[in-house]
């Protein structure tokens, strides 16, 4: 069984590193908050004063940072500085093509095996073990960090060679981030037209106007008045940043996700940023003048 390191450990990282450390995979932690490492001690895992020591003791490293500055100063720095011969980097971070693409060299040229599986869903799957993972790696690192993805989740996408998990999350965050926007103005809409929002889900539930955000995820939350992030404003803001650097460099016009970008702008303005994404409902029920729609308890 190799031994898996774990850099990162916020609030997707520490749920998937402890359901590694609860398969025995015997593993390395370091954040620089001490209290998430010290849950996974509490599981077994040995900590580590820093992203070197991590490296040295470890033949999977897994690194799960909030950008591509965090990602590269670690993977590129201590983490390949100090790398087993023979080591697999797993980055689960979100970050954009080209950092990807320079971590998938830097490891080629040091023969370390590489691989980008970025997550899917949100903290509370990550929780329960059913993360969603875009894969892009060779055949052998894929199948060599198959045994952790699987530890950590319930679907597995192989999504072509190196970067290719990174592009794909790209794609998926822009259709589930700007349907938060949309979503959003779409019910402010309906509260100042004086709407019942049961009645109007049982509508849009029932056409192709439908979504999962709308279905699954704001149910659950902002609609109960749940705003604690499971996945925040900032980091969604984050990720629209990063697709429309992505498809600027790649010559494609992407008019929506700069107009969200502003709207998510709008919203950590007034202080939201470390609110679920699905609070955009409420940042744009307070520019429309109205009470944000709450489901029944």
């Amino acid at each position: 069984m190799e031994r898996v390191g774990f850099i990162g450990l916020g609030n997707m990282g520490r749920p998937m590193a402890a359901n590694i450390r609860r398969r025995q995979f015997p593993m390395t932690v370091f954040d620089l908050a001490p209290g998430p490492v010290a849950a996974l001690t509490e599981l077994g895992a040995e900590s580590a004063p820093d992203a070197g020591t991590v490296a040295r003791a470890s033949d999977v490293v897994i690194t799960m940072l909030p950008g591509p500055r965090e990602v590269s100063s670690t993977v590129l720095g201590p983490v390949l500085e100090n790398a087993r011969p023979g080591a697999l980097v797993l980055d689960m971070s979100t970050v954009d093509p080209e950092t990807t693409d320079a971590l998938a060299k830097a490891c080629a040229e040091r023969g370390l095996g590489f691989v980008d599986a970025p997550v899917g869903r949100l903290a509370a799957h990550a929780e329960r073990g059913e993360s969603l993972f875009m894969v892009g790696g060779s055949d052998a690192d894929v199948a060599r960090a198959r045994p952790l993805l699987e530890a950590m989740g319930s679907t597995i996408h192989h999504c072509g060679g190196p970067g290719a998990g990174t592009r794909t999350k790209l794609v998926n965050n822009y259709l589930a981030i700007l349907l938060c926007q949309m979503n959003a103005e779409a019910l402010s809409l309906a509260t100042a037209f004086g709407l019942d929002l049961s009645k109007t889900l049982e509508v849009l539930h029932g056409t192709t106007a439908t979504n999962g955000q709308l279905a699954v995820n704001w149910p659950n939350k902002v609609l109960k008045g749940d705003t604690k992030p499971g996945f925040a404003i900032d980091l969604a803001h984050k990720d629209l940043s990063l697709i429309l650097q992505a498809a600027n460099t790649a010559r494609v016009p992407l008019p929506m996700a700069a107009a969200g970008r502003e709207a998510f702008t709008a919203a950590r303005a007034r202080g939201m940023g470390g609110q679920d994404f699905s609070s955009m409902l409420d940042a744009q029920c307070a520019a429309a003048g109205v009470a944000p729609p709450r489901l029944p308890s």
